[in-house]
């Protein structure tokens, strides 16, 4: 399979309008696809739609005449009627409404609902609306349009329907050219392959000390008791106080005293009316008419029957008749109207610039032709064997965090005291805090137990 489409000249300018310079003649499908000599395209084997003549006989039997059996057709019995017979006895005409209904008294409902009062006007109504009436219509003339007129015309001429393309583009005979590119072929070395490296030569293997391995320190546990105060207790002061009492009223069972009568406004308002009861039809009991049904009709009585004998057919029986001779199919159709020898017209098709090969495929590639296999030797890994490294000088366990490290002293709030020192106890708000002031006398003489100075400028709410 062969790609046909057009390549670009990489030596030619990619502008449509610029023509200057001589074109380059040389392409991609030049360079890779020799031009072959004119070969005539390959014949189709495909039969041509031609009208087939039937060479056989044809036989005057068909598939009806060939599995038909003639059967024996009898008439269809007919049933017989019976006689109708009434059932004896009445008939019960009650029913399950007639038997449960209860009949009650029912009065007109009187209405609770007022009467509609409409109230009219004997005004007349004004059907101007707001807008009609308050709406003036301004006298505004028309402006004049500042559009200047179209100086498009038409041209007269007409459209020739030719293309930049079509009009500068004329077909060149192009003519192969001679291909630089050096055959795709493999010169082997005479020389066997030199496996020497500058690494296997300077290498020089060491020996490794052994890995100086840390012991795991024992856990000690701390001498001194967990302190687990916190802010929250010990700043928090509870106060006494009542617990908020809930406006939801007590739950209390109401039981009726009395006994439930069930007498509802519906049934009040609405009482039963008096209402008669239809009266029903009473069907006449049904008599049989005395003595037998006569059956005669005039069909019977006048009919005369007259001995008649069945209608002869004038048409001959049919009879097979086999005969030697050959069927004749031919018909006027046939004989007036031959058929032509005609045949498909084909497809108009532009010639083949690359002609398809005609031999058979070679499966042979440049690979497989020029391809000489060698012997591999193994290439010897020069990489360290996986030891551990150990050392036994002891491991420098300084950084620099523990070397320039400064521990700075921590402060302690005051209201963590129940009295601070250096200031003076003044007032306790509605909610429980306490307010200090801080006092006259200096407060740098004054200092804890622990060493740890007081802060100065901090007021203190506990």
């Amino acid at each position: 399979f062969f790609n046909l489409r057009r390549h670009r000249c990489p030596h030619s300018p990619t502008r449509i309008y610029d023509h200057g310079g001589d074109s380059c003649l040389m392409t991609e499908y030049l360079d890779k696809y020799p031009q072959y000599a004119n070969i005539s395209p390959p014949q189709s084997l495909k039969p041509k739609q031609e009208y087939q003549k039937h060479g056989g006989k044809m036989e005057g039997i068909t598939t009806f005449r060939s599995d038909y059996l003639p059967y024996d057709v009898a008439n269809r019995p007919v049933r017989v009627q019976e006689e109708y017979k009434p059932a004896p006895g009445d008939m019960d005409l009650g029913t399950t409404y007639k038997r449960d209904y209860n009949a009650h008294k029912i009065q007109p409902v009187i209405l609770v609902r007022p009467l509609e009062r409409k109230h009219a006007k004997g005004g007349k109504l004004n059907t101007i609306p707001t807008y009609q009436a308050d709406y003036r219509a301004w006298d505004i003339q028309r402006r004049e349009p500042y559009k200047t007129g179209s100086t498009y015309h038409p041209p007269t001429e007409k459209f020739g329907n030719s293309t930049t393309f079509q009009d500068d583009f004329f077909p060149k005979e192009l003519t192969p050219r001679k291909s630089f590119k050096p055959t795709a072929a493999t010169k082997p070395s005479d020389q066997p392959f030199n496996g020497i490296t500058s690494h296997r030569n300077d290498y020089v293997v060491h020996q490794l000390e052994p890995k100086w391995v840390k012991s795991k320190e024992r856990y000690r546990p701390s001498s001194q008791p967990f302190e687990d105060l916190t802010t929250h207790r010990c700043d928090f002061r509870g106060l006494g106080g009542e617990l908020p009492r809930s406006c939801k009223p007590e739950y209390t069972k109401i039981q009726p005293k009395g006994h439930f009568n069930g007498v509802t406004e519906f049934r009040e308002s609405f009482q039963p009316w008096a209402v008669s009861l239809p009266q029903l039809h009473k069907a006449k009991e049904y008599i049989p008419p005395a003595g037998n049904m006569d059956l005669n009709t005039t069909s019977h009585l006048d009919y005369i029957e007259h001995d008649v004998h069945p209608v002869v057919l004038m048409r001959p029986l049919e009879t097979s008749r086999k005969s030697n001779a050959p069927f004749q199919g031919n018909t006027t159709m046939r004989d007036d109207f031959q058929a032509w020898d005609t045949s498909r017209q084909d497809m108009i098709k532009r010639p083949q610039e690359m002609p398809k090969p005609s031999g058979k495929f070679d499966d042979m590639t440049t690979f497989r032709a020029h391809y000489i296999p060698h012997h591999i030797i193994p290439t010897q890994s020069c990489k360290p064997l996986k030891m551990a490294l150990s050392s036994s000088a002891p491991f420098e366990a300084g950084t620099m965090y523990r070397t320039e490290y400064t521990p700075k002293m921590q402060a302690i709030c005051p209201a963590t005291y129940p009295s601070p020192p250096g200031y003076v106890y003044v007032s306790t708000d509605s909610r429980g805090h306490k307010f200090f002031r801080k006092a006259t006398p200096d407060t740098n003489a004054i200092a804890q137990a622990n060493g740890n100075h007081v802060l100065k400028e901090i007021a203190v709410v506990s």
